[in-house]
């Protein structure tokens, strides 16, 4: 039997980076420390303390530690919600746009 994994267009990679997540809205644009869990080329998987809406859209940025590697920022929509425990929600961001 296939595993969802297997089925995956794009390889995930492991990663364990603070991200700034800020919540796209018309009135605040509140933004939040998460860590990140897994990125590929058009998703990522963060962890945080409190669920988020599917549906939400959002803006993430990873800094660089190194002068030779860009900053990441991306833009995308809350596409999944899973709690792990009572303070720990994983989060599944499809990305919809890269700066």
């Amino acid at each position: 039997m296939i595993n969802f994994d297997d089925k995956r267009g794009f390889y995930r990679m492991m990663v364990n980076s603070m991200v700034n997540v800020t919540v796209v809205d018309d009135e605040v644009n509140q933004v939040v420390l998460a860590a990140c869990r897994d990125l590929s080329a058009t998703g990522m998987a963060i962890e945080l303390s409190s669920p988020m809406e599917i549906g939400t859209l959002v803006k993430v940025g990873v800094d660089s530690s190194s002068d030779g590697v860009h900053a990441f920022d991306a833009k995308g929509k809350v596409v999944r919600v899973t709690e792990e425990s009572p303070d720990c929600y994983l989060i599944g961001i499809e990305i919809t746009e890269m700066d």
